[in-house]
């Protein structure tokens, strides 16, 4: 990771904070990317409100990276937001919020600093969810985006190679953040049930998918494209009842 430049989109919290820093720890320049940078670490380099809904505030913060480093070398895709909801219930309004900020949002934020990268390569990676794969009850804007994200790999990893931009994906089940927490205290997730149904008998720690995001940006992954990776203690295998 040494000097290499790194946008973080969702870098000021969770899942994308540690990421941020794990990076930063391996040498790399950061750029956060969020819609509350109040909250990012003072070891960031560059800090930028986005909201990646906006393609136009997606373009403002790559093209900031390239003014700030003159170049993009990986990109990391964290950014999202969870809200279980009856699906006999559901409002559009929250149908719409969730594809929009997980996978229309995605795909503005990646495509931004894409077109700063075809000149150099590099690596992408998004976060995705267990949920790309397994579906989960009341989770149904969720579970949809995160598969078409999964699928947007895909088709990225393939039409980019000859760009040298390889794009990967991690997948993480329930991982010990805040929002995670929010959840459990809201009712949503059942903590023991899950740890009872991942074989490994825990959440995952943020740094667990920090790891799997720092190996697929790095030179070790070179010859890996078009692949989700799941950090989920087992949980997609695990098929007996």
């Amino acid at each position: 990771m040494q000097e290499k430049v790194i946008v973080v989109s969702g870098g000021a919290s969770g899942i994308g904070a540690e990421v941020s820093a794990r990076l930063a720890s391996e040498g790399a320049r950061i750029v956060i990317a969020d819609l509350n940078v109040a909250r990012a670490e003072s070891h960031t380099a560059l800090t930028i409100t986005c909201d990646i809904t906006n393609p136009d505030q997606c373009e403002a913060v790559a093209q900031a990276a390239m003014n700030a480093f003159g170049r993009i070398d990986g990109v990391v895709n964290c950014a999202g937001i969870s809200k279980p909801h009856d699906s006999i219930s559901l409002p559009p309004a929250d149908w719409s919020r969730m594809v929009d900020v997980q996978l229309n949002g995605a795909f503005y934020f990646i495509q931004a600093c894409a077109k700063r990268m075809v000149d150099s390569g590099g690596a992408i990676v998004f976060i995705t969810s267990t949920n790309a794969e397994a579906a989960f009850p009341r989770r149904a804007a969720y579970c949809c985006a995160k598969a078409g994200v999964a699928m947007l790999t895909k088709v990225l990893a393939i039409e980019w190679a000859e760009k040298g931009i390889r794009v990967n994906a991690v997948g993480p089940a329930y991982v010990a953040t805040e929002m995670t927490k929010r959840n459990i205290a809201a009712g949503n997730v059942n903590e023991p049930q899950i740890k009872a149904r991942i074989p490994l008998g825990r959440l995952a720690q943020p740094a667990d998918v920090a790891d799997a995001v720092s190996f697929l940006l790095s030179n070790k992954a070179s010859f890996i494209t078009g692949q989700s990776l799941y950090v989920d203690g087992g949980w997609l295998a695990y098929g007996y009842f």
